[in-house]
């Protein structure tokens, strides 16, 4: 039904290229793009289809346009850095061309998440007739549509939200992160900020946890309390919220690893001149630490991320626990991956084909949770990422 462009060849474009692959009918050509061809090579070889692959530099906007206005594809899948979106969505723009993303503009130079970048777009792509998807990858995204489908299916109103996103998994290494290194410990480092009684209150990153059981026999893990940017786009759009939070599993060594690399400097993000020559902390660190993208084969254990939302139905208050359960195992048999970045990188499949068949296709800027869930949902169960419901779940959450 339509070509798409992938942009991003790390272990999330790994996992979108797999499974636009497995949709002939809705993806019928597939370009895979990277400032390194030969990471969308080895890629492409790992796929029994015809992806062809192209160089480009994601910070440049006249590279991007060139190759949009070469390729003429529907629709661009950016998996990149969160560094580079407003440059695609320009190009996007630019060469009339629809837009999807699985996270939120980040400058940089400040590890700031915020929208405002990003819906300031609006009235271009509506003028433009185009549509730009933001967040369609698990958390923000899958806990967008978990959320909204709660709302519609069993409440009037909602109250609480509480997402959870729990990695039971197990690599091997004394440290290393699930996604871009740099993203993952900028995002965790973070200013944590929960919204409660109308406005955002902020408190120090991690200094709240509590204990949290997962179902279907993944485990107790320890739970942080975090910033996460599907929470401003969730209580702009469900304003009768009156607490949301986002909590994150982490392990002891992975903890420990962190602190003292913070200790000594190595999350900074501002430059430093070692020998004469500028370097950024997180990013030598970045390059010191295991690639993501490798860690398939050896994680084992199991992911559970899900909403837990609370408000009332027919005037009595009501609780829901909507959840996806993960096997890291099953995901590399599939896709050769982990399971953080095949849960990434299924939802950002479904919601280019939502776009593609007409589904969700608008002009504008648009969050996940503005959009009808249904479908969406049921394609998660049908593509990989099943899901299920629990009423009254009864979890003593803070």
């Amino acid at each position: 039904m339509a070509k798409v462009i992938i942009i991003g060849a790390g272990g999330v474009g790994q996992v979108v290229t797999h499974k636009c692959a497995q949709l002939p009918e809705v993806f019928t050509e597939i370009v895979l793009a990277s400032r390194n061809e030969d990471k969308c090579k080895n890629i492409a070889a790992q796929i029994d289809a015809p992806i062809r692959t192209a160089q480009v530099d994601a910070d440049n906007v006249p590279e991007l346009v060139a190759l949009f206005e070469r390729e003429k594809p529907f629709m661009v899948i950016n998996v990149a850095l969160p560094y580079q979106d407003l440059t695609i969505m320009d190009a996007c723009l630019e060469a009339g061309v629809h837009y999807m993303d699985t996270a939120n503009y980040e400058p940089l130079d400040t590890a700031k998440f915020e929208y405002h970048w990003q819906w300031a777009y609006q009235e271009k792509f509506e003028k433009a007739g185009l549509m730009a998807l933001l967040g369609s990858g698990f958390d923000p995204g899958a806990t967008n549509m978990f959320t909204a489908y709660a709302a519609k299916h069993y409440f009037d109103e909602i109250h609480t939200l509480d997402i959870i996103d729990v990695n039971g998994g197990d690599h091997g290494y004394p440290f290393a992160t699930n996604f871009n290194p740099e993203i993952n410990i900028r995002e965790v480092t973070a200013e944590c900020r929960h919204w409660e009684d109308g406005q955002f209150v902020e408190t120090p990153a991690m200094s709240l946890k509590q204990s949290f059981s997962c179902p279907d026999e993944v485990g107790t893990y320890n739970i942080y309390r975090m910033y996460h940017e599907e929470l401003e786009s969730l209580t702009k759009h469900f304003p009768s919220l009156k607490k949301a939070q986002f909590w994150m599993s982490f392990g002891e060594s992975y903890l420990k690893h962190l602190e003292v690399l913070g200790n000594v400097g190595m999350t900074g993000i501002e430059p430093v001149n070692f020998n004469g020559v500028e370097i950024v902390p997180i990013q030598f660190l970045k390059a010191l630490l295991p690639d993501p993208s490798t860690l398939g084969p050896r994680t084992v254990g199991k992911t559970c991320i899900g909403c837990v939302v609370k408000g009332v139905k027919d005037g009595k208050e009501k609780s829901v626990y909507v959840y996806n359960v993960k096997d890291h195992q099953d995901c590399y048999r599939e896709v050769q991956s982990q399971a953080i970045s095949y849960t990434t990188g299924v939802p950002a499949m479904i919601g280019a084909k939502m776009m593609i068949e007409g589904k969700w296709m608008k002009a504008g800027v648009w969050n996940m949770e503005q959009l009808d869930p249904d479908p969406f949902m049921e394609d998660m169960n049908a593509h990989g990422l099943p899901w299920q419901v629990i009423e009254e779940p009864g979890f003593e959450l803070v």
